[in-house]
């Protein structure tokens, strides 16, 4: 036996450990009581999942555990996605609690596995085949299910008749019949790695894979599809799938409200826990977390590229020109709703300088009190002039400026001002050429500043046909213009300071 065997071995003996300690069997339950008791669990199914694996219920089930598997339950032909963030069971429902409950409500469950390899197949599958074996509480309510001679490593028959068989992606389906029994359930389990999502060509083959090999292996009155995977990447094999196959369910849940850090699964997890998911000292970040998390994947530029991203050491910011700060006014602070966006940037010789920035889904009294706190910690010699678009301008927002200004103690230098009526997208492209040509900086305090990582995110997802949200790059496309107006070609820019203050803006 090599390495991987014996791994292989340890590993499920382990699992076989678990299910046997992790359940408790009353053995003072009468038959009648455990008659009521299954009964219950075929139509509750947090109840089940109490009963047979409590070594999974560390936490009360969610309401959208519920809700997907009473949607999948009622259709026997369902076809979908199941797009859950990262840490919310995906793979144990789909895996192994489904199968099982449509099973004990008399369903003839063949189930296919599909990892991206043979062998994740296999370890997919091992959690039920563990559960089979050795749960006491399964075989007190339904006898023992070990099947001799059915019993291995990517396939078993239990002697209740439920068919477990594991398959790697793109793998030969042929054999995927026990006698005259054809597969009823595939679960095409987060088989999408980072390495594939880089290669369009091989995700259309797999794709074509689902569609033309793995689906049509079922043939009955049974044929449901499930493919599972949190959407971090922004094409991937279940986005070609689902515009290929727009009637097919897209089951999103994002782990958390991005604004309020509430989390889909409450009884399990807490705000705090995914603010120090997002922080880039305890945690792997914004964008990261986003993409994994909340199913926003972090956009690659195909015009804005990530090398065209400068950062610097910021001057003192009395040596620049002008500073100007641009806010794109967003009036909702809903999870679906614009960001407000303010890109304070300042001109330095002929550059253009990103100083600090705010870019976040939330109501404008709090970009408005951003533009307070930042304008109060700039040195007494040191100007910001705030600017708008004039389109946004109604007695709402006078008032909320009026009262934020009253609230920190600041009058802000804000005023509004008119974009050319030119096309959105053409607007942004008017970026290109500063970035192209190594114009625009970025202070190097910001690398790890969350509200900027956001921005540049956007700023990289702006293509043609793009529907992500452009809010920061729409501002800082407003501010260089305004900055622009300051740049005199025959003049030394080295020479123009603003005040006599010295040092650089410790803040920053």
């Amino acid at each position: 036996m090599n390495r991987q065997d014996k791994q292989a071995v340890e590993r499920y003996r382990k699992k076989i450990e678990q299910a046997r300690r992790s359940v408790y069997v009353n053995p003072f339950e009468t038959p009648q009581e455990q008659k009521v008791a299954v009964e219950r669990a075929k139509k509750d199914f947090t109840f089940m999942v109490k009963r047979y694996f409590p070594h999974y219920a560390t936490a009360e089930t969610p309401s959208f555990h519920k809700k997907f598997v009473q949607k999948v339950k009622k259709n026997p032909i369902y076809k979908g996605f199941c797009v859950w963030g990262r840490a919310s069971a995906k793979s144990v429902v789909n895996d192994a609690l489904l199968p099982f409950w449509l099973w004990m409500n008399g369903e003839p469950v063949y189930l296919v596995i599909v990892g991206n390899n043979e062998k994740r197949g296999q370890q997919l599958l091992e959690e039920l085949r563990a559960n089979f074996e050795a749960n006491p509480q399964i075989i007190a309510d339904f006898g023992e299910q070990y099947n001799q001679g059915n019993w291995e490593e990517g396939f078993f028959v239990t002697k209740g008749g439920f068919i477990g068989q594991a398959l790697g992606m793109g793998q030969s389906v042929r054999g995927l019949m026990l006698g005259g029994k054809r597969p009823t359930h595939l679960v095409f389990d987060d088989c999408e790695t980072k390495d594939l999502v880089k290669n369009p060509k091989r995700m259309k083959e797999m794709a074509a894979w689902i569609e033309k090999d793995l689906i049509p292996t079922m043939d009955g009155y049974f044929q449901r599809y499930i493919h599972v995977n949190n959407r971090y990447a922004p094409v991937m094999i279940m986005t070609i799938l689902k515009e290929r196959h727009p009637k097919w369910d897209w089951d999103q849940v994002d782990a958390y409200n991005p604004l309020t850090y509430e989390p889909a699964w409450k009884e399990k997890y807490s705000p705090e826990y995914f603010r120090a998911i997002e922080d880039p000292d305890t945690g792997i970040g914004i964008l990261a977390a986003q993409a994994e998390y909340n199913n926003s994947p972090h956009i690659e530029g195909e015009i804005f590229k990530e090398e065209m991203i400068q950062w610097a050491k910021l001057p003192a910011l009395n040596h620049f020109k002008i500073i100007i700060g641009y806010w794109d006014v967003a009036y909702s602070g809903s999870a679906s709703a614009d960001y407000n966006a303010v890109v304070p940037m300042g001109l330095y010789k002929k550059d253009f300088w990103v100083i600090d920035g705010f870019c976040k889904q939330c109501k404008m009294r709090d970009a408005i009190a951003y533009m307070c706190n930042f304008q109060k910690l700039l040195p007494p010699t040191v100007i910001i002039h705030w600017r708008f678009e004039a389109q946004f301008w109604n007695d709402e927002v006078e008032r909320t400026i009026r009262e934020v200004e009253q609230d920190k103690g600041v009058h802000l230098n804000i005023v509004k001002v008119s974009n050319p009526k030119v096309h959105k997208y053409d607007r942004l492209l008017s970026l290109h050429p500063y970035y192209q040509n190594g114009r625009i900086y970025y202070n190097e305090r910001l690398k790890s500043h969350a509200d900027t990582q956001v921005g540049i995110s956007q700023l990289l997802g702006i293509e043609p046909g793009y529907k992500t949200h452009d809010d920061y790059p729409d501002a800082q496309e407003a501010v260089v213009k305004e900055l622009e107006k300051y740049i005199s070609y025959d003049s030394d820019e080295s020479q123009i300071l603003q005040g006599n203050y010295k040092p650089n803006f410790e803040r920053l």
